[in-house]
């Protein structure tokens, strides 16, 4: 059956979960309060990662929420019509989730003291991740090709919109603080070090040996065994994971097993066009 997105404000969204009445209402009526946290993500970057880590942070390094409770009912996905009710009942302090980019945030978000944990990561691995992602979900077209799937990644043309547009955006808000940012690499280069920066930005002092169960039980092994987070739960009419694993690889640089020369090239003259004049470096700028 042919996909059809939803597509709200000029950006496309994937059917199942969105409407535009969703989507409206998350833009202009969610009420925003200071104590939420918010995890942000363009697709794809480590979303569900830092869904984990959030989680045994809030619950100071005990695995057991993590293992019992689904991710989406931890941490609300509040732009889908499911995940705002779930959201709308959330006890406070509420973790919540969503791709969105700055421009479609929740307005009521930008006069709170809530708090943005953004996390973004290579768009070369992003791209690869997408594309094998969007064979396995039906709420998402079948790429043709992944050369097709590059110039549509490349041209903003896939859900949830330009990836250049979404990081140049939330890297605005850089600098307050309210919002933190980090990358996928970071997490895999150091995540004690990125858990106790999380820690700090939220406030919630965590000893060592609670630091070390957080470490522990986000790791890539844990969470592919997590049923609770590992999306094999979710019925195969939405997930079909005979075509491929959600927790594929959880590497960085598998964009090289995929890009051929020319492609890689061609991806870094937009990427310097399109993020030339931003001040951060990431860690694959120098790749």
């Amino acid at each position: 059956m042919a996909v059809e997105y939803v597509t709200y404000q000029g950006i496309k969204f994937p059917p199942a979960y969105n409407s535009e009445q969703s989507l409206h209402f998350a833009h202009k009526e969610f009420q925003v309060q200071d104590d939420d946290v918010f995890n942000v993500t363009y697709p794809k970057s480590g979303t569900v990662w830092m869904i984990e880590i959030l989680s045994l942070i809030r619950s100071g390094g005990d695995p057991a929420w993590n293992r019992t409770v689904l991710n989406s009912n931890r941490v609300p996905w509040f732009t889908t019509r499911l995940g705002l009710e779930s959201a709308l009942s959330y006890p406070r302090p509420r973790l919540l989730t969503c791709h969105l980019p700055v421009q479609l945030f929740p307005t009521s978000f930008f006069g709170s003291r809530a708090k943005v944990v953004y996390t973004l990561r290579n768009p070369k691995d992003v791209l690869v991740s997408y594309f094998y992602f969007s064979k396995m979900c039906s709420s998402y077209k079948d790429p043709e090709s992944f050369k097709q799937f590059l110039q549509d990644f490349l041209s903003g043309d896939v859900p949830h919109g330009s990836w250049f547009d979404h990081v140049r955006g939330w890297m605005e808000m850089k600098g307050k603080e309210n919002f933190f940012f980090i990358t996928y690499e970071e997490l895999q280069q150091d995540l004690r070090g990125s858990v106790r920066q999380l820690c700090q930005f939220l406030e919630q002092e965590l000893d060592d040996g609670a630091i070390n169960s957080v470490v522990e039980n986000a790791s890539f092994r844990a969470m592919k065994e997590n049923k609770m987070c590992n999306s094999t739960l979710l019925p195969r009419d939405i997930m079909d994971q005979e075509k491929g694993t959600f927790l594929r690889k959880g590497i960085c640089g598998d964009w090289k097993n995929h890009f051929t020369v020319a492609q890689s090239e061609a991806f870094d003259r937009i990427y310097q066009d399109r993020m030339g004049g931003l001040t951060e470096a990431f860690p694959w700028d120098s790749h």
